[in-house]
């Protein structure tokens, strides 16, 4: 029986380039995603399951992973990729804005973890692979609460890694740099500035770099996968140079 990944928000970006890449290596890949437009592309593409989640709901979850459980047979690995930010200085960004990313990103992933757990208990060797950022190890100004969901999720991928011990079951957590995908066109109401506004000469990485760092995630034995040199460095620089990295931060903003 072919191995099986389910994919949140996998309609676009890093979650469709991983799609593609674990469909290429032969596995039965599922895909939920609000993009019923999008998902029906990728149906046609790698002949994978689809089915519509707002990870908000927890009643969507259930159905979503029963139905690919009924389609695949087993699950291996979930990614909990879906994923929003919404770029601006923390009083331009409005508490619904806030809210919003807290409940995708925060709460999105805890469902996700909640649904699967059963399922990848069932399976031996299975992984649950939550896609938090490198401004869950580096707060990023501009991006205050959608760091903070990052730093959430980065978290709960320390603490379940540890207690999904006894079910048989590794937990990672996949830590992207800036990748060109439409999170970075991302502003907020109170902004006429996004991500891509703001970032600068900073690198920005490719989503099949992703994609390839998420394929070893799920192979490997680490709990953190950071994508890209700069995400790397940045993690280098919060560890050994915290205050010098505090200093370029505050002068940046000091206007």
């Amino acid at each position: 029986m072919a191995r099986s990944i389910f994919i949140t928000g996998g309609a676009s970006g890093i979650g469709l380039a991983a799609a593609r890449r674990f469909w290429r290596e032969g596995w039965t890949v599922g895909i939920g995603d609000i993009d019923e437009p999008g998902m029906a592309r990728v149906a046609d593409e790698l002949s994978a399951y689809t089915v519509r989640l707002d990870v908000r709901d927890r009643a969507q979850w259930a159905a979503a992973l029963s139905g690919f459980i009924a389609h695949a047979g087993k699950l291996d690995v979930l990614l909990n990729n879906a994923g929003i930010a919404r770029y601006g200085m923390f009083e331009d960004v409005t508490p619904d804005e806030s809210d919003l990313q807290i409940d995708i990103n925060v709460k999105g992933v805890i469902n996700g973890a909640y649904a699967a757990l059963p399922h990848l208990k069932a399976t031996r060797g299975s992984r649950l692979i939550n896609v938090a950022s490198v401004a869950g190890i580096v707060g990023s100004p501009g991006l205050a609460v959608y760091s903070a969901t990052k730093h959430a999720v980065r978290g709960l991928s320390e603490a379940l890694d540890a207690e999904f011990t006894r079910h048989g079951v590794d937990v990672a957590c996949v830590m992207p740099f800036f990748v060109e995908t439409p999170i970075l066109d991302a502003g907020s109401k109170g902004s006429n500035r996004t991500i891509r506004d703001a970032i600068g000469k900073s690198p920005v990485y490719t989503v099949q770099d992703a994609a390839d760092v998420i394929w070893r995630a799920a192979h490997g034995r680490d709990r953190e996968y950071i994508v890209g040199k700069a995400g790397r460095q940045a993690s280098f620089a919060r560890r050994f140079m915290p205050n010098r990295l505090r200093k370029r931060m505050k002068a940046a903003f000091a206007g």
